[in-house]
């Protein structure tokens, strides 16, 4: 597989193997920060074949007695499937897939109970605690829809927690069929867990392909050498511009729609991950070329407080050529082009004007939009944001601001002992 990084900025890396090698250390002997959570380090080569074919049975089982599912989740619980069904299945998954449980929109509920009244549909509820509450409202709403079957319990698929939670405790009670969130696996490094593979499954996608991926990436980035390892040397240029030219934010920019989820999923990983302890670079994402006609005069000429890391797709998975019209609509010089050729000099042009208006740019080519691509990209920017985290001095496996809104929240709607 082909996985090329470059950049528009110089640096040694050979300067900086003894910090590499000190955080490898500390993440592979797990005595660095967080190191309980460090369950998806070698997750790739712990998934059998077995898991995968229950998985694959499943997803078989919902998809003969629902038109719809309906993932209910949040954070990397929602994001795991939507970043990989819109990667891979943009128009056509094999059954229709919604989301739930990610917001506390009173319309969005309304219009999504709305619309499957008329529907056969099914649920996966992802949680581990099960008391999320944005996800648990959905459930509580979605459940009683279900009640219109015989059996809605067998429509109801919960991944949570092996033992404790009100979601587990539920799922043992009502007989839902269920799967297992590990304990040492955090929310946002869950993609390759059931808490995305599940749904991936139901969608389609072809998961033993995405795990052979995360194998070879896996295996690709085992070695704590930087002049070898892609993984750290992204990891150490992004901190390098964050550290040494005071680059506060990173840009993550995709030049095809299908990557839109793949930068939510990002921004997450690495915000929830970088930023505390007073820092972290703020991580944003654009989708070009359609936001250089919004967000492109900022980026060519605001202030540089930023830079850019760019997902190129070398090979997309489909190419169609411009037509040939008779009517002059300025574009005969197109005609006859593969519109990736015309994509492809955008970003090029786009690279050029950028950096000569002082923006540098990290570019990572992936060879194409398959599914041991996206497993290898996942687990790609897993093992790098743990080696930034601790370049940077942070527990990049933890994320402690994140309750600070809950207890005001919970405290002003009266939930007891708030």
């Amino acid at each position: 597989m082909m996985f090329k990084l470059s950049k528009s900025f110089d640096v040694d890396f050979s300067k900086y193997q003894d910090i590499i090698t000190k955080n490898h250390d500390l993440l592979h002997n797990k005595e660095g920060k967080g190191n309980d959570f460090l369950g998806w380090l070698d997750l790739p080569n712990r998934i059998t074949l077995d898991e995968l074919n229950k998985l694959k049975a499943t997803a078989r089982r919902i998809r003969d007695i629902s038109d719809v599912v309906v993932i209910t989740g949040i954070g990397g619980s929602y994001l795991a499937v939507r970043t990989a069904v819109e990667f891979l299945k943009v128009f056509k998954p094999k059954i229709e897939i919604l989301y739930a449980g990610h917001n506390l929109s009173s319309t969005y509920m309304y219009e999504l109970k709305d619309y499957l009244k008329d529907k056969d549909f099914s649920v996966v509820v992802i949680s581990k605690s099960g008391t999320t509450t944005e996800t648990a409202i959905a459930f509580r709403f979605l459940k009683e829809l279900l009640n219109k079957y015989s059996n809605p319990s067998e429509r109801i698929i919960a991944v949570t927690d092996a033992k404790k939670g009100a979601l587990r405790k539920l799922a043992d009670e009502e007989g839902y069929e269920s799967y297992v969130i590990p304990n040492d696996v955090g929310g946002r490094y869950s993609i390759l867990t059931p808490c995305g593979l599940l749904g991936m499954a139901i969608a389609g996608i072809d998961i033993d392909k995405i795990v052979i991926g995360a194998r070879k990436a896996y295996n690709d980035l085992l070695v704590e050498d930087i002049n070898i390892n892609l993984a750290y040397q992204y990891a150490l240029s992004r901190n390098l511009l964050y550290k040494d030219s005071d680059k506060k934010v990173e840009i993550l920019v995709n030049y095809d729609p299908k990557l839109n989820y793949f930068n939510e999923w990002w921004k997450q990983l690495f915000g929830e991950s970088d930023g505390k302890d007073g820092l972290g670079i703020f991580p944003v994402s654009v989708s070009f070329s359609t936001d250089l006609h919004s967000l492109g005069q900022y980026i060519q000429e605001g202030e540089r407080l930023f830079f850019e890391t760019v997902i190129n797709i070398v090979k997309p998975r489909y190419d169609i050529e411009v037509p040939i019209d008779s009517i002059d609509d300025g574009l005969t010089y197109l005609e006859g082009k593969n519109l990736d050729y015309v994509n492809k000099k955008a970003m090029e042009g786009t690279y050029e004007a950028h950096v000569a208006g002082g923006v540098e740019v990290i570019t990572i080519d992936i060879p194409d939009d398959t599914e041991e691509t996206f497993g290898y990209l996942v687990y790609f920017f897993m093992k790098a944001c743990a080696m930034s985290g601790y370049i940077i001095g942070v527990n990049p496996f933890n994320q402690p601001g994140v309750e600070y809104y809950k207890k005001n929240m919970f405290k002003l709607l009266g939930k007891p002992g708030y």
